[in-house]
């Protein structure tokens, strides 16, 4: 079921991007933070993390500013734009129930048109074996995810450092990790700033987070997130390694770019309008078991 996910997300593009959002409830009530819901946030989300006894009284102003808190949907839009992808790339959202459903997902909607899912690409009785085991579920998105051109992740959990690591070894794959704590402060002012400069300081923001080969150093981070000591280096200089094409179709002018395409518009959808509507040290991430 997952590899025909795969194909049919390259029948409508021969290049897409697999993102895990991570942005669910419980998530969110893990992370201990807030984003601007009014209490009634505060209220649902109290209720939820509750159910981790071990868990310490929360500064959500504090857990931002230092990145551990997964981006908002349009944060995410925003990041992708500012460093080059094209509103008109295809994205298949790995995840399960968005917290604040459709109104939540309408600004990465209206940044990027072309969002899928894998009930908006599958059946009802195709997902049928699947859809009432959350670990099944979770599968076919790690397939999904595994075979796409550019993965990014909001939360560097468990699946997400395996993801990163399969992709790393068979054969390299970019993927796109959020420098949460830096980009934090740059969604803070941009307001203030040209969508060039937001660009600019974005592509910067993300040095080291992009996903390139050597981008940790041996023996940092998890094993299976950097198994560098099993990677062989190609030593013959005749046959240099050549970067997977696919990895750059997305960007406009590829990651080292800085070019900064036109700023885009965010709809201020309101409810109405929405029902019926379908590093290292820099690494600052919520640990969290997927």
């Amino acid at each position: 079921m997952g590899e025909k996910i795969i194909q049919r997300m390259r029948e409508r593009s021969t290049y897409f991007i697999a993102l895990h959002l991570r942005f669910e409830p419980d998530m969110l009530a893990f992370s201990g933070c807030y984003y601007g819901g009014g209490e009634k946030e505060k209220r649902e989300l109290g209720v939820i993390r509750k159910r981790w006894k071990t868990l310490h009284a929360s500064n959500p102003e504090k857990e931002r500013r230092h990145g551990r808190c997964p981006l908002t949907p349009e944060e995410v839009g925003l990041m992708l734009r500012a460093l080059g992808y094209r509103k008109n790339v295809h994205i298949y959202v790995a995840s399960g129930d968005i917290y604040g459903g459709a109104k939540t997902l309408a600004p990465l909607k209206a940044l990027f048109p072309n969002l899928h899912t894998k009930e908006t690409v599958t059946s009802k009785d195709e997902l049928a074996p699947f859809s009432k085991y959350s670990s099944r579920m979770a599968a076919l998105d790690f397939i999904v995810c595994d075979g796409s051109d550019a993965f990014v992740t909001n939360n560097n959990g468990n699946m997400a450092k395996i993801l990163a690591g399969r992709r790393r070894y068979l054969g390299h794959k970019r993927t796109i990790r959020p420098n949460a704590r830096k980009l934090y402060s740059l969604f803070l002012s941009r307001g203030n700033m040209s969508w060039d400069a937001f660009s600019s300081k974005v592509h910067m923001a993300q040095k080291g987070f992009m996903g390139e080969p050597k981008e940790l150093r041996p023996g940092r981070g998890e094993f299976h997130e950097n198994p560098t000591t099993c990677i062989c280096e190609n030593t013959d200089p005749k046959t240099p390694t050549k970067p997977n094409p696919r990895s750059e179709q997305g960007l406009i002018n590829g990651t080292e770019g800085r070019k900064a395409i036109t700023e885009p518009t965010v709809a201020n959808h309101t409810n109405e309008e929405l029902v019926g509507s379908s590093a290292e040290e820099d690494d600052a991430s919520v640990e969290k078991e997927d």
